[in-house]
């Protein structure tokens, strides 16, 4: 399908590796330019390698002053910035009883206030234009919360909401704000976790996926993990198809038990 990207600008933050880095391939196949962040240096300077001369990246992290500011600018240099990508995130499984309120604030700061921050510097001048188009990246367990991750669940539904009240600030506009919430994604970090768990209980990686399915996400459908670039293509068609906006996209292989 032809999403006549050519020419447009698309800023990802988080976008050097996972899920953030197989939009950013997305979006330029499609045409686009892409600008990235990543905690990294060698982790940006690998997938701009990767991604070509389409791309720019800074090495960034958004919970600091002047580190969105700078991105903006960075991507500014393209051109106006299309489409904003809020893909930055922190998953991580943690005892409630051992969360306490530094790292509560820790976890809101990056799931929560660096796609606050990005929209606030961006969308203005989208509205201005009439154009552009914004995705927050939620999860599946923005609405099937997870006992041994309050703290990621209650981030990732709050980026719910947000969205949907922002999307309520483009009437009359063809700018759009939408999320979307995919469910367990075999980026490199989850492959790595699953390793680990394989070689303390002395059982394979793939029986590590098994027993998860078993276990843990009985009702999903499809029964497997997710690919990265799966995400992607649903983020990409979500942010640019003009009639979606102000929704909840699910790309989370059935596991959500409803119908909407």
């Amino acid at each position: 399908m032809d999403y006549q990207l050519t020419g447009k600008t698309a800023l990802i933050t988080g976008g050097a590796t996972g899920i953030g880095k197989a939009i950013a391939q997305r979006f330029i196949l499609e045409g686009a330019k892409v600008v990235i962040s990543g905690l990294l240096a060698e982790e940006v300077d690998a997938a701009l390698n990767e991604l070509g001369d389409c791309s720019k990246g800074l090495v960034a992290d958004l919970t600091q002053e002047g580190a969105a500011e700078r991105l903006v600018a960075l991507a500014l240099e393209f051109g106006p910035i299309d489409f904003l990508i809020n893909n930055v995130g922190i998953f991580e499984v943690r005892d409630f009883f051992e969360t306490d309120d530094a790292l509560w604030f820790h976890y809101f700061n990056v799931n929560v206030m660096s796609g606050v921050r990005m929209t606030r510097l961006v969308m203005k001048d989208m509205l201005n234009r009439g154009q552009g188009s914004i995705v927050f990246i939620s999860s599946e367990s923005a609405v099937k919360p997870q006992p041994w991750m309050v703290h990621y669940g209650a981030m990732k539904t709050c980026l719910l909401g947000i969205s949907r009240a922002l999307a309520e600030l483009t009437k009359g506009t063809t700018v759009r704000v939408n999320s979307i919430l995919p469910g367990p994604t075999y980026t490199e970090a989850v492959k790595r976790y699953h390793r680990e768990i394989a070689a303390e209980k002395g059982i394979t990686a793939q029986q590590v996926v098994n027993d998860y399915f078993d276990d843990t996400e009985p009702t999903s459908l499809i029964r497997r993990m997710i690919e990265p670039d799966e995400v992607a293509c649903s983020v990409l068609h979500l942010a640019a198809s003009p009639a979606l906006n102000g929704m909840a996209m699910r790309i989370e292989g059935g596991t959500i038990r409803s119908i909407l």
